[in-house]
């Protein structure tokens, strides 16, 4: 098997001349002055491996998610022990400069190797033929599997539950369900990361409160790009929210839509990822749109518009899905469900009908929204009906508060900790949450 290499940068004697005249199967194809000209020959499909003798601090995961994409291993050439560290964290296999020829061969194989085996198993288990965003790095083993509950408790081998809450256009209800699943997970003792990871009309800021609103998510996934992203830096860009009974960190959205391109897929993924090893519980509010951006499938290296959508969904263990409960919201919601199970197969989400009322209904709404769900609905169960209650609502939001302070016994406030199956998980413990990352978490 041929391994064509682009290369950049002048190794230690001439490494990557020494690499040529093993006349093995790695020859290298292309010599580049700068890695601008490197990710151009590796997007024509000159290469399946690049080597980066000078200059990889210029490295990103995005710029390797993108690599991988278009099928092209990355390793990178540095006697620094740190940028090793952070190299390998975002995907790219290091090695010293004075590794020997034969020896570096044997390593760009390795990683061919890697690469084409995880884009296998991605596309057995999404049906498609290229890895998934992060895979490259990810493995596949810190995403758990999409279609657990809140219910089974935190994944002893992925660590803690990543919740994601998504529902269709037309205020459905997302961001008030999922800061309020937070704050009732908080309450049951949990350790949890709020995440607003909607690119359009990020929100959780605004219901929670919080005045300095710094996009701590768009923060979080910079230093997640350049590999710089641990346990403390996670849990210091988090902001602490405190109530009566509990307290959680939030990552908060974007202050202005167009900088979604600052949620790119690899970065978010790294976040996540790095969430699961902080947080018992990662609930994540997500945007509506689901377009893959077709029109610009053709440019693998092109920012995707819903990629933290797609992302979150693709990473959650629990994905809910909200709709409104009213002619309009229940359409919407049918055909937003068959545009998941396209765009995420995996995702097995649990349905919620939110804001019942008879005066939208009719009498006996929950019965009737079950018997039409049933007769019309897409064969995905209905697994909860949540009240309208908008003095509640409207007080919380008045306030800055969450709805276990506004109204602690409103039947709004009692289905969502159902919901969340807060009381169930009280006396489930997570071993993997280490006690520096609960001590930043309590505060």
């Amino acid at each position: 098997m041929n391994i064509p290499v682009v290369t950049v940068g002048d190794s230690r004697e001439d490494l990557v001349g020494r690499l040529e005249r093993l006349h093995g199967p790695v020859s290298v194809v292309r010599r580049c002055h700068e890695l601008a000209e490197l990710l151009a020959a590796c997007q024509s499909g000159l290469a399946r491996a690049a080597v980066v003798a000078e200059g990889s601090e210029e490295l990103t995961a995005s710029l390797v998610d993108r690599l991988a994409a278009v099928g092209v291993a990355v390793l990178a050439l540095t006697d620094n022990p740190e940028e090793k560290s952070r190299l390998r964290g975002i995907g790219v296999a290091a090695e010293v400069t004075w590794v020997d020829a034969e020896a570096l061969a044997g390593r760009i194989e390795g990683a061919v190797a890697q690469l084409a085996g995880a884009g296998l198993r991605a596309g057995r288990a999404d049906g498609i033929g290229s890895a998934s965003p992060g895979s490259a790095y990810l493995g596949g083993d810190m995403a758990g599997p999409a279609g657990r509950t809140a219910c089974d408790g935190p994944a002893e081998s992925t660590g803690g539950q990543i919740i994601a809450v998504w529902g269709p256009a037309g205020a459905p209800g997302r961001t008030m369900i999922a800061a309020n699943m937070a704050a009732e997970l908080a309450a049951e003792g949990k350790s949890v990361l709020l995440v607003d990871a909607d690119s359009y009309g990020a929100s959780v800021a605004s219901m929670l409160g919080l005045l300095d609103e710094a996009a701590g998510l768009a923060q979080a996934c910079r230093l997640a790009d350049q590999g710089l992203l641990d346990a403390e830096a996670l849990l210091r860009i988090a902001t602490p929210v405190a109530t009566r009974t509990g307290t959680f960190r939030v990552l908060t959205g974007i202050t202005r839509a167009d900088r979604w391109t600052e949620l790119r897929a690899a970065a978010l993924s790294l976040v996540l990822a790095r969430a699961r090893q902080v947080a018992e519980f990662t609930v994540i509010d997500t945007g509506f749109c689901l377009e893959s951006d077709e029109e610009l499938s053709f440019d693998t290296m092109a920012p995707r518009r819903n990629a933290a959508t797609l992302t979150s969904l693709e990473l959650a263990d629990t994905v809910f899905a909200v709709g409104a409960a009213d002619s309009i919201g229940v359409p919407r919601l049918v055909r937003g469900l068959a545009e998941l199970a396209s765009a995420v197969p995996p995702a097995s989400p649990r349905v919620v009908l939110n804001k019942v009322r008879s005066s939208a209904v009719g009498r006996s709404p929950e019965r009737q929204l079950r018997e039409a769900w049933e007769r019309y609905g897409p064969g995905v169960p209905v697994s909860a009906f949540l009240p309208a209650d908008p003095v509640s609502s409207d007080a919380a939001l008045l306030s800055g508060s969450l709805l276990l302070e506004a109204a602690p016994d409103s039947s709004l406030r009692k289905g969502i900790a159902e919901l969340v199956c807060a009381p169930v998980q009280q006396n489930v413990r997570s071993s993997v949450v280490s006690s520096t990352a609960k001590r930043f978490l309590k505060g």
